[in-house]
């Protein structure tokens, strides 16, 4: 995929899948709960998650389904991944395939539900909307599930075209914030001021407009569901440093022979803001949007 001069290439997350679970925040509570209701799931089907990382929603959803087919081109998370499965009990369900998402292989079969996770905005949308729509069953689902914004995270058209956000304020919490704008400043200290991704920048991020590009596809929607956060979540200074190196703006590799410097720096900036090495804030609510597949036309 080209994003202005950016081209993606396979460093993008390099070295980051050891961390991913750890420090990235979960999804809310009864998530699955939530999508088996608005989907009518059985336990029956088939889900294909692509750009599954280290196979946080697939594993997550995994009861709602047969089978568990999970997509990504970095290797670390596809390991990260088969182990969760085997340590859930969920080995013999998933199935976890190296490949891009406009690489989707032509024997994967048909699916009831795809689900990305925070990646569709990485991959070439048209294509791959194209794609999914025929490897989805009819009246199969297209499901993108995200983090809910916060005011302050939206765009300015996010807030005209969708006014609902959250707040996740810290007044009540046992422990201090995570000092999440220290730390942005500190990475663009090491790094640089313009977004670093792979081999590349991202001066003005990855696209939006993925409703426009599902509707050309073919796709009906969007249906749109929140499950709610809000629950209160403890985090260590380690967890931070996890979150820190499982972004894709500051991947480990990104610092070259810096890192160690960058890590001790970070955790200088961490104990100031927290002595105790503790960090609370609130779980942040989870938005899922899906678009549907036309149902196929009764026989005559």
């Amino acid at each position: 995929m080209a994003i202005g001069d950016w081209q993606w290439d396979e460093t993008l997350f390099a070295g980051a899948a050891a961390y991913y679970r750890r420090g990235r925040l979960p999804y809310a509570p009864g998530l699955a709960q939530a999508l088996g209701r608005a989907l009518d799931l059985d336990g029956r089907g088939r889900l294909l998650d692509v750009g599954c990382g280290p196979g946080t929603l697939a594993l997550d959803l995994a009861q709602l389904f047969a089978e568990v087919v999970g997509v990504d081109p970095d290797p670390g998370m596809l390991v990260e991944a088969e182990r969760a499965a085997a340590d859930t009990g969920l080995g013999e369900r998933a199935t976890w395939i190296r490949a891009r998402a406009e690489d989707l292989p032509g024997d994967l079969g048909v699916f009831d539900v795809v689900t990305f996770g925070q990646s569709f905005h990485w991959m070439d949308q048209e294509r791959v909307a194209a794609t999914v729509l025929g490897l989805l069953r009819p009246g199969g689902a297209f499901v993108h599930v995200a983090d809910l914004k916060t005011e302050d995270q939206k765009t300015a058209d996010q807030k005209t075209a969708d006014p609902k956000t959250e707040t996740r304020d810290a007044e009540g919490l046992p422990h201090p914030p995570v000092p999440y704008a220290a730390v942005d400043d500190l990475v663009r200290h090491h790094l640089g001021p313009v977004r670093r991704a792979g081999q590349g920048t991202l001066p003005h991020g990855t696209p939006g407009g993925e409703a426009e590009v599902l509707a050309r596809a073919g796709f009906g929607g969007p249906e749109r569901l929140v499950v709610a956060g809000g629950q209160t979540l403890e985090r260590s200074d380690d967890d931070v440093v996890a979150w820190v190196f499982s972004l894709s703006s500051s991947a480990p590799h990104l610092f070259g022979e810096s890192r160690d410097a960058f890590e001790a720096d970070l955790r200088a900036l961490l104990t100031r803001a927290s002595p105790s090495g503790r960090f609370s804030e609130r779980q942040p609510g989870t938005e899922v949007r899906v678009w549907r597949k036309e149902p196929a036309l009764p026989g005559p």
